[in-house]
């Protein structure tokens, strides 16, 4: 078969939407290099996925190649691709970021679409009015014309259905998978390379993710007041809701329990993750929460929001929380610290939860909805 992929967040978002495309095109050749798989993205940039695309065999990179595509890249990934697709005799179409071209229907093949979440419908005071718009015409225009739209979760195929009254057969449920390097052994002295980089504590609770209001890190501060003294690291982009949860540090006295750290590289991670004591997740809603997955694989055990997609992610040996009652948070913290015994047991069936996200698993379910 040859399948094609709107790639742009492959190669220009460095987490989320990412870290999915990326993980599924690398798991896809690794596991049916049967197939020609084609990349289209309006850029690319020089980093560790597209120097190993380029080497990897049974693999193209399609980007705008005329004049005025080149200067107009987001109408070429809109209306200029479905041209080429029928050029190329592609055979599905799939787009992994919620969104295909509008005149996709002019498309000869089968179209798919990876659909991650409808937070802007559920949660719009998050959104500004014209990204709300925009999203939504993106969004149900994809639902509308794929054949077959993938929902990264139970709650998201739901979410699918009473939005966009799309019906259940036209809707398959594949999960995200993490990255195939959170599987594989971590050496010493990779573990000691990174706890010097960084700077990292002997002992440390962690957090991962994007620092907007949508992942709550606020509540998850204030319950480290409540808490044992463990330093608190943080891993991710900042934005305007980070000067709300600095507020709250700088006014009771947190600045030496809460350590920052906006970026990692990607293989960096699996030792941060593996040196935590406890990985919490606190975050309002998500399509699936890809972080809980690693945690998981790291062998730590997760504390996250109950009810949503977070079960399918955690799994039942997790532990879930009202994610706006911080004394509820503190008091898990606190019983988790005090009971190594407890924290042993949730790694080791958090690991084994975790392997029916193994990115092979992942892909066979996957390969055999594009069969189909």
């Amino acid at each position: 078969m040859h399948i094609a992929f709107d790639a742009k967040r492959a190669f220009l978002n460095s987490s989320g939407l990412g870290n999915y495309a990326r993980t599924l095109v690398k798991s896809l050749h690794a596991y049916h290099p049967e197939n020609q798989y084609t990349l289209f993205t309006p850029r690319v940039v020089e980093n560790e996925f597209q120097k190993n695309i380029h080497a990897a065999t049974g693999i193209s990179v399609q980007e705008p190649e005329h004049f005025i595509d080149k200067k107009l890249r987001s109408r070429w990934r809109s209306y200029g691709i479905t041209q080429i697709l029928n050029e190329k005799q592609v055979d599905i179409y799939h787009g992994l970021s919620n969104e295909l071209p509008f005149n996709i229907q002019q498309f000869k093949g089968k179209k798919m679409v990876t659909t991650h979440d409808l937070i802007f419908l559920r949660y719009p005071k998050l959104y500004p009015f014209i990204d709300r718009k925009i999203y939504n015409k993106k969004f149900r225009n994809a639902c509308d014309n794929a054949d077959i739209i993938i929902a990264i979760s139970q709650e998201t195929k739901r979410d699918i259905e009473k939005f966009y009254f799309i019906p259940e057969s036209k809707i398959r449920v594949v999960y995200q998978s993490c990255d195939e390097i959170y599987y594989n052994p971590i050496n010493a002295a990779q573990t000691e390379g990174v706890i010097k980089k960084y700077n990292l504590p002997a002992e440390y609770l962690l957090y991962v993710g994007t620092i907007e209001e949508r992942k709550n890190l606020l509540t998850l501060v204030k319950a480290l007041k409540q808490t044992k003294d463990i330093p608190l690291v943080v891993i991710g982009k900042k934005r305007t809701y980070f000067n709300k949860v600095m507020d709250y540090i700088t006014a009771n006295q947190l600045k030496n329990r809460v350590h920052f750290i906006e970026h990692i590289d990607h293989y960096e991670l699996p030792v941060v993750y593996s040196k935590a004591k406890i990985f919490i997740f606190p975050s309002l809603f998500e399509g699936f929460g890809i972080p809980i997955i690693e945690a998981l694989t790291s062998k730590v055990p997760v504390i996250t929001t109950a009810g949503g997609c977070f079960p399918e992610a955690g799994g039942p040996d997790s532990i879930y929380i009202d994610p706006q009652n911080e004394k509820q948070l503190a008091e898990h913290i606190n019983f988790l610290l005090s009971n190594e015994q407890t924290r042993i047991q949730m790694a080791e069936k958090g690991f084994q939860y975790a392997q029916l996200f193994h990115p092979k698993k992942c892909v066979e379910q996957l390969m055999r909805i594009y069969k189909e």
